[in-house]
């Protein structure tokens, strides 16, 4: 079993020295590092090669839980990854330790409150949409072709014109005069 580290900082101008040094000091035997990379970012080449280096029994671990991804959901999935190849997961900081009762029982919680968290995102979200909606705001992207024009589509594919010129004749692309002739 070996325990990997994974430093990260968003910019380049900021030291990795604190995370580095915490890894070491908590045993980390190697450390893999991502400099001016965001946590937001679906490829980090440091996670990655962290993540392809390890193997069954090893853990991963890093200096904050912020520092595996930017949100809790990204972070849970990476746990989750990890799991399912028989890896740990430890952050120095919080403490919390997937091969422990104390901390899978922590992941769990915040499992769950990050799946609460996005009900309440999308419950808010729905409620701001229809709140819009009500005083006659009407989101989204602008349609393409107007109620009209639609029905003049519709009549020149009946009279045969083909659905590359209507496109043509209104400036849309195919896909669109297809779209508009299914509604």
């Amino acid at each position: 079993m070996a325990v990997i580290g994974y430093a990260r900082v968003s910019t380049s101008e900021q030291s990795i020295d604190l995370q580095t040094d915490a890894l070491t000091a908590a045993g980390a035997v190697r450390i893999f590092t991502d400099l001016g990379v965001s946590g937001s970012k679906a490829s980090r080449p440091g996670l990655d090669a962290a993540l392809e280096f390890m193997r069954e029994g090893d853990v991963l671990m890093v200096w904050r839980l912020d520092r595996a991804g930017r949100s809790t959901l990204n972070v849970l999935h990476l746990i989750a990854s990890l799991a399912d190849r028989g890896i740990g997961f430890r952050s120095v900081t919080e403490t919390i330790d997937t091969s422990t009762p104390a901390g899978r029982l922590l992941v769990a919680l915040l499992s769950a409150l990050s799946a609460m968290e996005r009900e309440i995102t999308v419950e808010r979200t729905l409620a701001g949409l229809a709140s819009a909606r009500a005083r006659g705001k009407v989101g989204g992207r602008p349609r393409a072709l107007s109620e009209i024009q639609v029905e003049q589509v519709a009549l020149m594919f009946k009279r045969g014109t083909s659905a590359s010129e209507i496109a043509k004749n209104f400036g849309v692309g195919r896909a669109t005069v297809y779209r508009a002739l299914a509604s």
